[in-house]
C-alpha cells in the first residue's frame, strides 16, 4: 500500500470508480492486499467491515472468473473460522460477503466444493433454534444465515426444495424474534418448490406430499432453473398444478403461515403475503378464500407495504376473493389515506396512484394505463379536491384524478365540480400574477396542461383560459417561454385540437395592440420569441406582425443601439415568415422590413443576414425558399442540402450544424516498430563539461532542466480500415483526438493530418506522451474529418495501447559520452538503488533457462539499444532502461551453469510487477523459472 494512503481512502476511491482505481493496480493485487489485511489480527473490526464493502458492492470486478470467486470465498470462509466469537458483527458481514461472491461469480450455480461446504455451514447454523447451544449472543449469526439461505434460494430456485420438512420443523421450533426469518425462508423455498412442480408433467398427490415432506440433501440439479416472478394480473396466464390434487396438507401449512403473520413486522408480512399469493395462484385446488380472515386487518392497515400486498391480492384473485362491497370499501379506504393528515407526501401520492391503477373485479381496460375505476365518483373523491395550499406534486396528482372523475360524470347530478377545478386554475394564475415563485409558475402551467388534455373540447373553458393567459402575459412578458412550451406540448398530445393556434393568435393580437409605451427593450425580446413561434403557424395571418416590427424599427432608436440579440430575434421571425404559405400576401411588407434593416441597422452581421434574406425573397419562389431553409430531421442527414446551417438564426442553430457519425471505424493507426538504438536521448551538457564534475551529480543535474527527457515518441501510420465505403476513400482535414483512461500521463494535444487517400502513401503520425508515472496505458482515439461532398464526420478509432517496453528509452547521456561514462553511471545508479530507501527503490532476481545461442539472440533483439556493457569472458551483460520522467530499470544478466540470472534494480518499486511481466513475455519461449 502506498504510504500516506489509508484504507479508508482506498476503499472510498474504489467504490467511487472501480475502473479508475484499478488503472493503478490490478484486481488480483488489490484483492490480495485486501485479504491479507482481513487476516491481520491487529486490524480492528470496523476496518475489516470497511474492507468487506468492496466485495459486497463489486464482487465480479475483484473476482471476474468462477475460479477467482471460488478462491476468494475459500479465503473468506477461512477468515470466518478464525474470527473471534465476540466479533459478531464482523462475522455477519463475512457471511454476507461469502454469499455475495458465491452467487455473483456462479460458484453456487456450478456447485463448487466451497459452495457445498458453506451451504452445509449455513444450514447447521440455523439448526440451533432458540439459541439453545450458542446462546443469545449468536442470534445475529442465525438471522444472517437465514438471509443468506433465502438469497441463495432466490438466485438458484429449488436449491432448498428437498429440505422443506426440515425447514418447517425449524420454523415451528423457533419462538424468538427470528421466527419471521425462518417463516420467510420456508415460504421462499415452498414457493419455488411448487413453481418447479408446475413445470413437471403428471404431478400426483404423492409427488406433492413427497416434496412437502422432503428432508434430503440440497437439490443441485434443479437449482439455477430460470423462474420469473409471477405476474399479478388476472389477464395473464399463471402456471398451475392440477385441480385434482389433494392439497389438504399444503392448505394447512398456508393457513398456519397466515396465522403467524400477525407476529411479523410489516415488511416481513408483505413479503410473506406476496409469496402466499403466488402459491395459491399456482394451486387451483386451494381457494383464495383462505385469505378471507386477513382482509379486515389488511383493509384497516396504515402500512404502505401491507396495502400494496392487499392490492396485489386484489389484482390476482378479483371477485373470487373480493365482493363488490369489499371493493367499494377498499376504494374508500384508499381515498381516505390519500388525504390523511398524518401521512407523508410520498405516501399520499402512492395511495392516489393506487386509485388510478385500482384492480377492479370487472375491469373495462387491461392495458395497465391510468383508468379510473367505475366506483370512483365525484361524491367519493370530494375530499381530494385540490387547493392552492397543497404542495405542487399533491396538487397536480389530485387535479389529474379529479379531471378523470369529472370527465365521465354527469355535471347536472354531481354538482359544479368541473367549474370548481377551472376556478382553481384561475386562482393559480392569480397567484402567478401577484409575483408567484418559479415553482408556482411551473405548477400552474402544468395544471393548465392537465386540464386541457381532458377538457380542451369544452369551448367555454378553453376560450376563457386563452383570454386569461393573454391578460396575464400582457403584465408578465417573462412568461413567454412557458406559453410557447404549453402550446407545443398541447399540439404534440392533441393533434386535432386548435387550442394552441387560438392561444398563439390571441397572443399575437395582444402584442400588436399593445400601447407603444409598454414596448420596452426587455419586453420586446419576449415578444419576439412569441412572434417567432406565431410565424410557424400557417393558419395565422402574419401581416400585422410585419407591420409592428417595421413600426418599431422606424419609430425608435433600436437600429442605432446595435443590439445584436434583438436584431437576431427579428431575423428569426423573418426566417419563419419566409417559409409561411401566405408569403405572397405579405411580400411587399416583408421586403420593406428586410430592406430597412439592411440599410439602417448598425450591426454588420445583422445587415448581412437581412440582405441575404432580401435576396432570397426577391429571387426565389416560395417552394424553393422552403426547400433552401428547411431543416433535416433531428439526428439524421437531410436528403436535400439546405442553407439552414448558414442562415439559421433561432435557438436550434446547433441542430443544423450536424457532424455525422460513421457506422463503423473507417481509419486506424498502425504502429511503426523502432529498434531501441533509434530512440536515443541526449543530455544537456557536453563531455568536456562532465569531466570537470562528479559523474553522478552531473547526470542528476540534467533532470533539473524543465522538460528534460520527459517525453516518449511513438510513430504510427494512419491507414484505412477494411471498410470499403467509397464516401471515405478521400478524407480531408483529419483531427485526431486522444482521451486518457488514467491520470498517469499528461493530456495529449490533438494531431492534425491534412488528408488520407486510399490510393496514396499513408501519412505518418507522431504521438508524443509525457508520463507522470511510466505505466502501460491505453488512449481512446476519435477523429473528425471532412469528405469530398463537404460533410463533416465523426468516427471512433481502436484504442491506442502503449505497452511497457514502448516506454523504454536509452540512458539520457551528455553529448559525446563514452561507454565508460555510461557504465560508471550505471554502477552509481545500481549502488544507489541497492542501498536506497526501501519505500522507493527495489531489487529483485529473475531466472530462466535457455541455450547460449538463444540468449545472444534475445539480447540482440530486445536489449541492443539499451546495452551498457558486455563481458564475454564472464558471460555477463549490463542493460539500462530509462523511463521518463526520471526512473531507471537496471538489469545484470549472467550466464550460470544451469540458468540465466537477471539481477534487477530500480528506483521505483511500483514498476516491479511490470518489469516481471515484461521479462516473462520475452523469455516465454525458454524453460523459465522465477525467484
Amino acid at each position: 500500500m502506498t504510504p500516506g494512503n489509508s484504507w479508508d481512502e482506498r476503499i472510498s476511491a474504489f467504490l467511487l470508480s472501480p475502473s479508475q482505481f484499478l488503472s493503478c493496480t490490478t484486481p488480483e493485487s488489490f484483492l490480495s492486499e485486501l485479504l491479507d489485511e482481513l487476516r491481520d489480527e491487529k486490524a480492528n473490526d470496523h476496518k475489516k467491515v470497511l474492507l468487506l464493502s468492496a466485495l459486497l458492492e463489486h464482487p465480479t470486478v475483484l473476482c471476474p472468473t468462477t475460479s477467482a470467486g471460488e478462491g476468494t470465498a475459500q479465503e473468506l470462509v477461512s477468515i470466518l473460522t478464525f474470527t473471534p466469537q465476540k466479533s459478531i458483527s464482523l462475522k455477519c458481514h463475512i457471511m454476507l460477503a461469502v454469499t455475495n461472491v458465491l452467487i455473483c461469480t456462479s460458484c453456487l450455480a456450478s456447485r463448487t466444493k466451497v459452495a457445498e461446504d458453506y451451504l452445509d455451514f449455513l444450514f447447521k447454523t440455523i439448526q440451533d433454534t432458540n439459541d439453545n447451544t450458542g446462546g443469545l449472543a449468536l442470534q445475529p449469526l442465525r438471522a444472517t444465515a437465514c438471509d443468506c439461505l433465502r438469497e441463495m434460494e432466490s438466485c438458484n430456485p429449488g436449491l432448498l426444495s428437498q429440505k422443506l420438512e426440515a425447514l418447517y420443523y425449524l420454523k415451528q421450533q423457533e419462538t424468538t424474534i427470528l421466527h419471521q426469518s425462518y417463516c420467510t425462508l420456508y415460504m421462499q423455498s415452498l414457493k419455488n418448490a411448487i413453481r418447479l412442480l408446475t413445470q413437471e408433467k403428471d404431478v400426483d398427490t404423492s409427488k406433492l406430499r413427497s416434496v412437502l415432506g422432503g428432508n434430503e440433501g440440497f437439490a443441485w440439479k434443479t437449482a439455477g432453473l430460470p423462474l420469473s416472478m409471477l405476474p399479478f394480473n388476472m389477464m395473464t396466464q399463471v402456471p398451475q398444478l392440477s385441480t385434482m390434487l389433494d392439497c389438504k396438507e399444503l392448505k394447512s401449512i398456508l393457513s398456519l403461515l397466515l396465522e403467524e403473520s400477525y407476529l411479523m413486522t410489516p415488511i416481513s408480512q408483505a413479503l410473506l403475503l406476496r409469496g402466499l399469493i403466488e402459491i395459491v395462484a399456482m394451486v387451483p385446488a386451494i381457494s383464495p378464500s383462505i385469505f378471507k380472515s386477513q382482509l379486515l386487518r389488511l383493509f384497516g392497515t396504515a402500512e404502505v407495504e401491507l396495502m400494496h400486498a392487499t392490492l396485489l391480492m386484489k389484482g390476482m384473485f378479483t371477485d373470487s376473493l373480493f365482493t363488490a362491497e369489499d371493493e367499494h370499501f377498499l376504494l374508500k379506504r384508499l381515498v381516505g389515506m390519500a388525504q390523511h393528515p398524518l401521512l407523508r407526501i410520498p405516501e399520499k401520492l402512492f395511495y392516489m396512484d393506487c386509485i388510478l391503477h385500482f384492480p377492479e373485479n370487472r375491469p373495462i381496460s387491461s392495458s395497465g394505463e391510468e383508468c379510473l375505476p367505475v366506483l370512483v365518483t365525484p361524491r367519493l373523491t370530494l375530499s381530494l379536491i385540490p387547493t392552492v395550499f397543497n404542495d405542487s406534486a399533491t396538487m397536480l396528482c389530485r387535479l389529474n384524478l379529479l379531471c378523470l372523475v369529472h370527465l365521465e360524470a354527469d355535471e347536472e347530478e354531481e354538482g359544479k365540480g368541473l367549474a370548481y377545478l377551472f376556478d382553481h386554475l384561475m386562482a393559480l394564475l392569480k397567484i402567478v400574477d401577484n409575483q408567484g415563485s418559479r415553482e408556482m409558475v411551473v405548477t400552474s402551467f402544468r395544471a393548465i396542461f392537465i386540464f386541457l388534455i381532458h377538457f380542451n373540447y369544452m369551448e367555454k373553458f378553453s376560450e376563457k383560459l386563452v383570454s386569461s393567459l393573454c391578460d396575464l402575459y400582457s403584465r408578465h412578458c417573462r412568461l413567454a417561454p412557458h406559453l410557447i412550451n404549453l402550446a407545443d406540448r398541447i399540439q404534440e398530445c392533441l393533434e386535432d385540437s386548435l387550442w394552441s393556434v387560438q392561444l398563439l393568435k390571441a397572443l399575437q393580437k395582444c402584442i400588436v395592440e399593445m400601447p407603444p409605451l409598454q414596448l420596452t427593450l426587455q419586453d420586446l425580446r419576449w415578444h419576439l420569441k412569441i412572434l417567432g413561434r406565431v410565424a410557424q403557424e400557417s393558419q395565422i395571418v402574419q401581416r400585422n406582425t410585419i407591420c409592428l416590427l417595421l413600426n418599431v424599427l422606424i419609430n425608435s432608436n433600436l437600429c442605432e443601439r446595435k443590439n445584436w440579440q434583438v436584431g437576431n430575434a427579428i431575423l428569426a421571425v423573418c426566417r419563419n415568415l419566409l417559409q409561411h404559405p401566405t408569403l405572397s400576401q405579405m411580400f411587399i411588407e416583408l421586403a420593406d422590413l428586410l430592406q430597412h434593416m439592411t440599410k439602417h441597422y448598425e450591426d454588420t452581421d445583422i445587415q448581412d443576414h437581412a440582405r441575404f434574406y432580401y435576396t432570397l425573397l426577391t429571387n426565389l419562389s416560395w417552394e424553393k425558399l422552403a426547400g433552401v431553409l428547411a431543416k433535416g430531421p433531428e439526428g439524421g442527414q437531410a436528403k436535400i442540402r439546405s442553407l439552414s446551417a448558414i442562415v439559421a438564426e433561432n435557438d436550434g442553430v446547433t441542430s443544423c450544424l450536424t457532424v455525422h457519425q460513421t457506422d463503423g471505424c473507417v481509419m486506424q493507426l498502425m504502429k511503426i516498430h523502432e529498434p531501441g538504438s533509434q530512440r536515443a536521448t541526449t543530455g544537456a551538457d557536453t563531455l568536456e563539461t562532465v569531466d570537470k564534475k562528479d559523474l553522478f551529480e552531473v547526470y542528476r543535474e540534467q533532470f533539473k532542466t524543465p522538460g528534460f527527457a520527459s517525453e516518449i515518441t511513438l510513430r504510427y501510420n494512419l491507414t484505412h480500415t477494411k471498410v470499403t465505403d467509397p464516401r471515405f476513400d478521400k478524407m480531408f482535414t483529419i483531427c485526431l483526438h486522444f482521451d486518457l483512461n488514467d491520470s498517469h500521463y499528461a493530456e495529449v494535444n490533438d494531431i492534425y493530418v491534412p488528408c488520407l487517400f486510399r490510393d496514396r502513401k499513408t501519412p505518418q503520425v507522431i504521438l508524443k506522451l509525457k508520463p507522470y508515472q511510466p505505466y502501460p496505458t491505453s488512449l481512446r482515439l476519435s477523429a473528425i474529418f471532412t469528405t469530398e461532398d463537404g460533410l463533416s464526420w465523426y468516427t471512433q478509432l481502436p484504442d491506442v495501447k502503449v505497452s511497457f517496453p514502448e516506454i523504454f528509452l536509452p540512458i539520457p547521456s551528455p553529448l559525446g559520452a563514452s561507454h565508460e561514462f555510461k557504465e560508471e553511471v550505471f554502477d552509481l545508479i545500481w549502488n544507489a538503488a541497492s542501498s536506497g530507501d526501501p519505500d522507493s527503490s527495489a531489487t529483485s532476481l529473475f531466472c530462466f533457462k535457455t541455450e547460449s545461442d538463444k540468449l545472444a539472440d534475445l539480447i540482440k533483439i530486445h536489449f541492443e539499444g539499451y546495452q551498457i556493457a558486455e563481458s564475454q569472458d564472464q558471460n555477463a551483460w549490463k542493460v539500462l532502461f530509462f523511463l521518463p520522467p526520471r526512473f531507471h530499470v537496471l538489469l545484470k544478466l549472467r550466464q550460470a551453469e544451469d540458468a540465466v540470472q537477471v539481477s534487477i534494480a530500480m528506483d521505483n518499486w511500483e514498476l516491479l510487477p511490470h518489469v516481471n511481466s515484461y521479462l516473462q513475455n520475452i523469455t516465454a519461449h525458454c524453460n523459465m523459472t522465477t525467484t
